[in-house]
């Protein structure tokens, strides 16, 4: 299903060595995605890939919270990981379970960790791209010879807002 305004509450417990996060709105690259570049000027060339806009978990001090522009060709859309100096926070609790709560409405995105407010993002580019789309929970790739890993998710509700 896909979901435009809405409010995402989960629990997520990820091992201290990963990167994970929580696709929003998110969809499949079509061939006109393809036409289009990123920041860097070059074409995307991932067709079918699942890109979108990604609330990040990682642990602390870190960026968990923060979105992130996954494959879009943007990177960082909260301005705080881009800050001089940089901006991380320690709201999430390495090795144990965090609750994680995401409104998006419109082009306005919020997330709390562990009831605590971590970005407040008005995007209007990322909303005119990708005003509904797909959750997606998401692990980056595993280096080989590492591992195992692991990324557990619970208690996951969302409630579309009308």
């Amino acid at each position: 299903q896909q979901f435009g305004d809405f409010e995402l509450e989960f629990e997520v417990n990820v091992d201290v060595s990963l990167n994970s996060g929580v696709q929003i709105r998110s969809r499949e690259k079509t061939e006109a995605d393809l036409a289009s570049t990123g920041k860097d000027g070059k074409p995307a060339t991932d067709l079918n890939r699942f890109f979108g806009p990604q609330c990040e978990i990682m642990v602390s001090p870190g960026h968990s919270g923060y979105i992130y522009g996954e494959a879009t060709g943007l990177g960082w859309l909260s301005p705080e990981p881009n800050a001089k100096p940089a901006n991380p926070h320690s709201h999430m609790k390495n090795g144990e379970w965090n609750s994680f709560r995401i409104l998006a409405k419109g082009a306005r995105i919020q997330t709390f960790i562990n009831g605590q407010a971590v970005a407040d993002l008005t995007h209007e580019g990322i909303y005119k791209s990708h005003p509904k789309g797909h959750i997606g929970l998401q692990v980056h790739g595993i280096k080989a010879g590492t591992g195992p890993y692991e990324v557990a998710w619970r208690n996951l509700r969302i409630r579309e807002i009308k």
